[in-house]
């Protein structure tokens, strides 16, 4: 095979990064991200011993049932003792499926939907996915530290969010409720994403993407273990997308373009994050700018103005320390500092004012936890944890002229501690019980427990009966935001309460399925609606949902590997009896994966089947079927991998419903959301 100039991979892609436009206004700069970049690229670019990670993908049917998980109870348990129907997603699945974006990932999970309105990306399970919310019922965490903010709550899923996928060694998706262990945010469920160590990539690696809709994205990583034992992680991305104008049908008329939004598609961010590790101690850095661009006119906007636009920035800082005091104890402690910044300009009218939204939240925290296994047969988790806003500030005024429209900084802590009990009762009998307290100065205390009994029928059988609540308090932006916005001054913290039967059969070697009832209750459910006024108000409701999932996956010769999942669910206002919008009845995933080219390549093929859901206006949107595929190579030539993916292959162009938001200046609401369609997207991985 012909042999690469390293010297010219390199200048490459330092050359994209440093070319990216710069996100004004924020603290991490282009320009330091494009010395970070260089200094990157500079430093160890030699060869290296690569370390292989394992390869979840590897593993047989048996391995994978116990496979060890973290995410479930906050210590290492085997997934099928786990106390939920834990969903792993490794860097295998990453690179073998082609997942751009942390919600390329989850929408394979069994039970989850994703929509986009083309600014942010939403997460629905088992039929709750409310418009209007930022996904504030879903804990997101990286390594642990939650990244959901102190103002809205949001966590980011789509470009907003602020890792690499390429630095993901694996995704554990935990569903329901997990407030006993977390608290607030662990509403639906948990998604902890666990980051490479530098030792996985053994080296330096460079990457570049190009796709469609005028995309280049570039990573520069170094990763790699140093003269004192120590483990360095340090990566910096930037991608640039450029988009393609967007027909909106409601909008069509000649004086808002014909209903065509021009050049208003554009997404790009830049992103660091870095992980070091020396014997008990971890610490962990991440910083990110995202702008995007507003085709839809959201928030009664001037359709088709160039000034629309939102800016996301996400930066935090983690040091944890975890160790062995003894035989049968353990330790950890962490304390972290977290920031997010937000702005958006808004068109009101031509060719002024324009319309600037903001936040600023600054928080730092700490948890101390102890783990003991002094008693037999049992494993105590017992931790205490406190979170304290630094500041919470949202504003939002008129320019020009200079007109405040919003102003406030409402701080508030959290205290918590918290106690889960897994007793081995048998050799088939575990009982696993939780309980945690929080108080929060702003809304109270809550207490939520949490009680799974998971048996053994027989060594290939395993019946879990799980049962437990969790709350979430009404957010900054719920409670105090009023541009546009009536304020509800009797808004209730969430609680719900859920029961789940779930069974894991290994029917041969190679076979395996899952089967899972659930039953969810919800009081004073938060969620957006349009008053009579036409303003958008936050109200209290009452929603329940019951279903079933199923879920198989075989291996067979030449690691064939098919999985697949079909899930059922009927999520409906409890007072009322109305199916809820935005909520699927039916859903169906089919991941297959198989080398092809003898040991050359390998081919990911998925499929995802949504049905109906019903917009905020009460329309039906139809369903849709998309699939994907991706071919791919590890080492094509001199540590080269390639990969060449295919979204949407037969071009269904699918959409989503709209919000109560997405309406413009006149009052013209959108419907749905029209996806992207078929699109492309070429990867090449350069490791030396």
């Amino acid at each position: 095979m012909p042999s690469l100039d390293e010297t010219a991979i390199r200048q490459g892609v330092v050359t994209y990064m440093c070319k990216s436009e710069p996100i004004k206004k924020f603290k991490f700069s282009a320009s330091a991200f494009c010395k970070l970049s260089c200094l990157l690229c500079a430093f160890l670019g030699f060869p290296q011993a690569h370390a292989e990670t394992p390869d979840l993908t590897s593993l047989s049917i048996e391995q994978l049932l116990n496979v060890e998980v973290f995410t479930a109870s906050k210590f290492t348990q085997k997934v099928n003792e786990a106390p939920s129907t834990v969903s792993i997603i490794s860097a295998e699945d990453i690179r073998r499926y082609g997942y751009r974006t942390l919600a390329d990932a989850l929408k394979s999970l069994r039970g989850v939907y994703v929509a986009y309105d083309r600014n942010y990306s939403y997460l629905g399970t088992r039929g709750f996915g409310r418009p209007g919310d930022f996904n504030t019922r879903i804990l997101l965490l990286i390594d642990g530290y939650r990244l959901n903010d102190n103002i809205f709550d949001q966590a980011p899923l789509g470009t907003d969010f602020p890792l690499d996928m390429a630095l993901i060694e694996r995704i554990e998706y935990v569903p329901g409720p997990g407030s006993a262990i977390y608290g607030a945010n662990a509403f639906f469920g948990v998604i902890n994403v666990i980051t490479k160590q530098g030792k996985a990539l053994g080296g330096t690696e460079l990457s570049l993407d190009l796709a469609s809709l005028g995309t280049t994205k570039a990573r520069a990583s170094l990763g790699r273990t140093l003269d004192n034992g120590s483990d360095l992680l340090l990566s910096v991305s930037g991608f640039d997308s450029k988009g393609k104008d967007r027909y909106f049908p409601e909008f069509d008329d000649p004086a808002s373009n014909n209903g065509v939004a021009q050049n208003l598609d554009y997404d790009r961010y830049q992103q660091f994050f870095a992980k070091w590790i020396q014997g008990a101690v971890t610490l962990t850095a991440s910083m990110d700018d995202r702008k995007k661009g507003i085709p839809t006119a959201s928030y009664a906007q001037v359709f088709n103005d160039p000034r629309s636009h939102t800016v996301d920035q996400h930066t935090f800082l983690k040091l944890a320390y975890t160790d062995t005091l003894s035989p049968k104890l353990d330790i950890h402690g962490a304390v972290y500092y977290g920031e997010t910044r937000y702005s958006g300009d808004f068109a009101e009218a031509q060719p002024t004012p324009t319309n600037k939204d903001g936040s600023t939240g600054k928080w730092w925290g700490a948890e101390a936890r102890l783990l003991s296994t002094a008693w037999s047969g049992q494993k105590i988790v017992a931790g205490v944890e406190a979170r304290q806003d630094i500041e919470r500030s949202i504003f939002n005024y008129d320019t020009p002229p200079y007109v405040s429209n919003l102003d406030i900084n409402p701080k508030k802590y959290v205290n918590a501690v918290y106690m889960q009990d897994e007793i081995t009762l048998n050799e088939k009998f575990i009982l696993n019980a939780g309980i945690r307290y929080d108080h929060d100065s702003e809304s109270g205390n809550s207490t939520n427990p949490r009680l799974a009994m998971i048996y053994k029928v027989q060594p290939e059988t395993i019946l879990k009966l799980l049962h437990g609540s969790a709350f979430r308090a009404p957010n900054a932006y719920e409670r105090y935001y009023n541009i546009g916005y009536i304020l509800n001054p009797d808004l209730k913290s969430e609680k719900i309460k859920t029961t789940e039967l779930a069974i894991e059969h290994q029917f041969r070697d190679n076979l395996r399925g899952t089967a899972s009832l659930f039953n969810y209750k919800i009081d004073n459910l938060i969620e957006q609606t349009t008053l009579p006024s036409g303003d958008l108000s936050f109200q209290n409701s009452h929603m329940e949902a019951k279903g079933l999932e199923l879920e198989g996956e075989s291996i067979w010769a030449g690691n064939n590997r098919l999985k697949g999942s079909v899930s059922w669910q009927l999520a409906t206002n409890s007072e009322t009896g109305e199916w809820l919008d935005n909520s699927p009845r039916r859903m169906a995933k089919v991941n297959y994966t198989t080398p092809v080219f003898g040991d050359m390549a390998r081919l990911g093929f998925e499929m995802q089947l949504v049905s109906p859901r019903l917009n905020t206006l009460g329309k039906q949107i139809s369903g849709y079927g998309i699939t994907n595929l991706t071919l791919g190579s590890k080492k094509l030539a001199h540590n080269l991998a390639i990969s060449a993916s295919i979204y949407d292959l037969f071009d269904r162009h699918h959409a989503d419903p709209a919000s109560d938001e997405l309406h413009d200046i006149l009052g013209r609401s959108l419907q749905s959301i029209r996806q992207d369609g078929r699109t492309y997207r070429l990867n090449m991985t350069y490791r030396f």
